[in-house]
């Protein structure tokens, strides 16, 4: 066996697996798919590509984003400007948990004034997210152009937004749970859902 196959079959070993009851509703190459079909989106309807800017969602929204700047570079050659956004001090429930809350950092190091922004995220459900991630954009300036790319919609808003490009609608009980688990955070690349009767209190 060579040395790379070896690094290999480490490499798959020492992968993060979910529970057994979680249902997979994107695969890997469906994922792909997906995020091959939304960029084409984002390039069609930004054919000026001089003032595009991408903004990740941490966590999940942050490494989709990476991956739709990394597909915008090898459809059109430009490496478009590329943030994240740390939403913890701007939702809305931050008051109401006990837990003291754990801030990754916002990371912005272009002008927000006068662009075009995707905002990128994993899974869309009330709206609530979103809110707080324009809160927390519009605080490093005015924007010509907000749009919001999601892997997964949901349903069952609760805020008057609504993504522009969609991986997949998903319906959805209110009570189920959407799990988005990315290679980058050690996991085969899948989105998961989880019935309501087996999912915690606070569903995403």
């Amino acid at each position: 066996m060579t040395g790379k196959a070896k690094e290999g079959q480490v490499a798959a070993a020492a992968l993060k697996t979910v529970p057994p009851e979680w249902k997979i509703i994107l695969d890997s190459d469906t994922i792909s798919r997906c995020i091959s079909r939304i960029t084409f989106e984002i390039l069609e309807r930004n054919r000026e590509l001089k003032n595009l800017a991408l903004i990740g969602i941490r966590t999940c929204g942050e490494y989709l984003a990476k991956r739709i700047q990394t597909r915008i570079r090898e459809i059109e050659g430009v490496d478009v400007p590329l943030g994240v956004v740390d939403i913890t001090l701007y939702r809305d429930d931050i008051g109401q948990s006990l837990n003291q809350p754990t801030l990754k950092g916002t990371e912005i190091d272009f002008h927000i004034t006068g662009s075009r922004i995707v905002i990128v995220d994993d899974v869309f459900y009330t709206g609530r997210t979103i809110r707080a991630a324009l809160d927390a954009i519009i605080d490093f300036g005015r924007p010509d152009c907000v749009e919001l790319a999601c892997l997964i919609d949901r349903g069952h808003r609760e805020f008057p937004i609504r993504p522009d490009y969609v991986g997949k609608n998903l319906p959805t009980q209110k009570g189920d749970m959407v799990r988005v688990r990315l290679s980058e955070q050690a996991y085969h690349d899948g989105v998961y859902l989880v019935p309501r009767q087996l999912a915690p209190t606070h569903a995403k």
